[in-house]
């Protein structure tokens, strides 16, 4: 698309369903934003595309600074073995995740796990978050817009986003834990809702399990439990033993230092800065970047919030020819009359007379007539 001389343009970025990376041109000078993308496919999501024409300033997000993912049949394999686990010793599991993104690709990796397990199939298997059910809506309706894996099943047939086994939850009321089950529950960093309160129900028996699927922001209980404390402060003010199992996983769909490497490789901007990352985490990020490539080639940048961030960008201005100016071909040295024009960041060159009919100036006239006082100096 293209507005009054700025040119924008999207593409996929591979984070969750309809997430974009938007690349903006003003003068001939491209900046791409990257938003929260991955390179990595998974089950139901395309990896990030990589643009066909590079962009000269790559604001790009540092979410894992230096931090590389495990291959992703690796990571299901530990992910689905936890879970195994946690039921064969008479446990339940929950496992606290966001209602987009992330949770629809733990759900077919589940669903799929308990169709090749006949010894699971009486086992509950529970999603439950109202905003989730919405969302899944939206996935059945966008397949063309996911991988392969999808659009191969939909073609034949099957809408794999119909599930065999997940169930929704039913009401506090009707529900019923004297079993082995296993509960997707959001939110995702345990705070508040249906998910802290299973945590806070579940977390003293030792045969019961805590998946942890994604990122944790520092201050939410989720991330305190990465330290393995004894006990919590209930969200009434009591205290109980945690004694259950904690295991992390990482399903996080934001770039690592492997993708974001690669990307930039790939697009060759001459200028990176840093976004979306902890301030330490952006500098490792970016010090470890700039070993791999000239720094007369690559600017690696790390603002802060709100700090502005200046930019020069020499480079030739190029003007179109137009009119009776093109019809003949000039001669090196000799002189040019003609009238340079600059209209959302193009610039055109014509001979005065076509100003009328190649643009929608008008030519006016003017007549000057100076007049000066002179007087005698006295004799």
């Amino acid at each position: 698309l293209s507005h009054k001389g700025i040119r924008f343009w999207c593409y996929n970025a591979g984070h969750v369903l309809g997430a974009a990376m938007f690349m903006i041109e003003v003068g001939g000078v491209r900046v791409l934003y990257t938003g929260d993308f991955s390179r990595q496919p998974d089950r139901h999501l395309l990896g990030a595309e990589t643009p066909t024409d590079p962009p000269h300033v790559l604001i790009v997000e540092s979410t894992y600074g230096v931090m590389s993912h495990e291959p992703r049949e690796l990571r299901e394999l530990r992910f689905t073995a936890a879970v195994h686990a946690i039921l064969q010793r008479g446990g339940k599991c929950l496992i606290p995740v966001f209602a987009l993104g992330r949770s629809q690709e733990l759900l077919l990796i589940l669903d799929a796990y308990w169709r090749d397990h006949p010894e699971l199939h009486k086992v509950p298997l529970y999603y439950a978050s109202g905003i989730a059910k919405r969302c899944m809506r939206i996935y059945q309706t966008y397949i063309n817009m996911m991988n392969e894996n999808i659009r191969d099943a939909h073609a034949t047939g099957r809408n794999p986003w119909e599930f065999e086994f997940v169930r929704n939850l039913p009401s506090s009321a009707q529900f019923n834990d004297s079993q082995p089950m296993v509960v997707m529950a959001s939110p995702g960093m345990l705070q508040q809702g249906l998910s802290r309160e299973l945590f806070e129900l579940w977390c003293s028996d030792r045969r019961n399990g805590l998946v942890m699927p994604g990122y944790s922001v520092v201050g939410t209980l989720a991330n305190h439990l990465l330290s393995e404390p004894k006990e919590i402060q209930t969200s009434g003010g009591d205290w109980v033993a945690v004694n259950l199992t904690i295991t992390y996983v990482s399903f996080s769909a934001h770039s690592d230092f492997t993708q974001t490497s690669e990307f930039i490789s790939a697009t060759r901007p001459r200028h990176v800065i840093h976004v979306h990352g902890g301030e330490e985490e952006m500098k490792r990020l970016a010090r470890a970047l700039a070993k791999q490539y000239n720094p007369k080639e690559v600017e690696f940048l790390t603002p802060q919030n709100c700090q502005p961030v200046q930019l020069r960008f020499p480079g030739e201005k190029i003007a179109r020819v137009v009119g009776s100016l093109a019809e003949e071909e000039p001669s090196d040295g000799a002189p040019l009359e003609a009238l340079l024009l600059l209209k959302e960041n193009k610039y055109t060159l014509l001979a005065p007379a076509d100003l009328h009919t190649a643009t929608d100036l008008a030519t006016t006239r003017l007549l000057q007539r100076p007049r000066f006082r002179f007087e005698r100096p006295p004799a």
